[in-house]
């Protein structure tokens, strides 16, 4: 190994707190929340060691954390944040003024359930319910993921033909607390992979003009067109940094992360920690001679283009999500982009403990075009919990 990198134990949240940390960002907007907190106090402690040379903004509320970093990233300085669950929700209004002034605001969400009923552990509803907002999201299922693409972030979100913010999102808890080896990079190869901050249209006092001002029907068309043409030009921007990282850090990434795909006659399609889980079950399906194969969405704006490797196969597809009166999240986009139905399982609601060997029974159970909740079963009366751990 480089004897300029590190490796060391670390959770999640202290990998992206580290990656903020290396890559020199300037101004940190943080308010607390569970399982968020680790990283901005992380984040705190550097400050106050001394090893991290940051505008440290504690904040009464994440509305005013997404609100600083607006102001800190529209006066040409790089800026970050973090949050989960209803702390999303709180600076939602924030999150659509980030993506609209076209800031390039990197954020950590550590996905935690929306209440009621109150609930601490993880599932995706919450950066879901921001999928239209304009934010590019990642979500990742390592600790070493989580360091890297937070770096990239970075880099992405800060080209010019981008000016969007990205979201990198963490499982609450099964990533966010867990501790994994992590090998962070030298600081002078990261200076080298992400450009020092410069935004086209950062404000000027000597230069001063409106901005976010009334704006007519006409322009307006025009703010949000563009919005979705930045998002379509992150494609070829996402590619080339993850190529550039990999160059430069030996880590290879890429919209999808798949194992056993190749040959595969079963496709199970999930996000996050889930993912992982995933290839211990295809490992278990291999040996019964089914011919499975993991597909772990790590983009989920912009969507991946993934048509071509879904076609001819069985696709069996784990959302840790609900968009009530339509369907499963992923599932649903997956149709609306390719027309391809699935088996779609609703699982992993609330921290909901999904194995291995569930997701080897999902394959097995599978019934193309049907959606089904893990742990419930529909009677004619109702329904019943089908588990006794629920």
């Amino acid at each position: 190994m480089n004897e300029n990198k590190h490796t060391t134990l670390s959770t999640g949240n202290n990998a992206v707190a580290t990656a903020v940390r290396d890559a020199k960002v300037q101004v940190v907007a943080a308010y607390p929340i569970t399982p968020q907190t680790e990283v901005v106090e992380q984040i705190a402690n550097f400050c106050e060691n001394g090893i991290f040379d940051a505008k440290y903004i504690p904040v009464e509320s994440e509305h005013s954390a997404m609100a600083a970093c607006i102001g800190a990233s529209i006066m040409g300085t790089r800026a970050f944040t973090a949050t989960s669950s209803h702390g999303l929700l709180y600076m939602h209004e924030m999150i659509n003024w980030a993506a609209g002034a076209r800031l390039p605001i990197v954020m950590a969400n550590i996905n935690r359930a929306l209440g009621p009923g109150w609930n601490i552990w993880a599932d995706h509803s919450d950066a879901l319910q921001t999928r239209d907002t304009g934010w590019l999201q990642v979500y990742v299922s390592t600790v070493q993921e989580a360091y890297d693409t937070t770096l990239m972030a970075f880099r992405i979100a800060e080209d010019q033909r981008v000016y969007l913010p990205v979201m990198i999102n963490l499982d609450g808890f099964a990533l966010s607390h867990i501790n994994q080896l992590l090998t962070t990079e030298p600081i002078e190869k990261i200076q080298a992979f992400i450009p020092p901050y410069h935004l086209d249209h950062a404000i000027d006092p000597n230069n001063p003009r409106g901005y976010g001002t009334m704006t007519a029907a006409d322009q307006f068309v025009q703010i949000r067109y563009d919005i979705e043409r930045s998002m379509r030009a992150s494609c070829a921007v996402i590619e080339e940094a993850e190529q550039e990282f990999a160059k430069a850090c030996g880590r290879t990434y890429s919209w999808t992360d798949e194992y056993l795909c190749d040959d595969a006659e079963i496709l199970i399609i999930s996000m996050g920690t889930l993912g992982k889980e995933a290839e211990v079950a295809v490992d278990i399906l291999r040996e019964e001679g089914v011919k499975a194969g993991s597909m772990r969405l790590r983009w989920f704006r912009p969507f991946p283009d993934i048509q071509s490797r879904l076609v001819g196969r069985d696709l069996v597809v784990i959302d840790r999500d609900y968009s009530f009166g339509y369907g499963g999240i992923i599932a649903s986009s997956i149709r609306a982009k390719t027309g391809l139905e699935s088996y779609n399982v609703i699982a992993g609601l609330g921290g909901q403990e999904v194995t291995y060997l569930d997701i080897a029974s999902f394959v097995r159970e599978r019934k193309i075009g049907k959606e089904v909740w893990f742990g419930i079963e529909e009677t004619k009366n109702g329904y019943e919990i089908s588990r006794s751990d629920i």
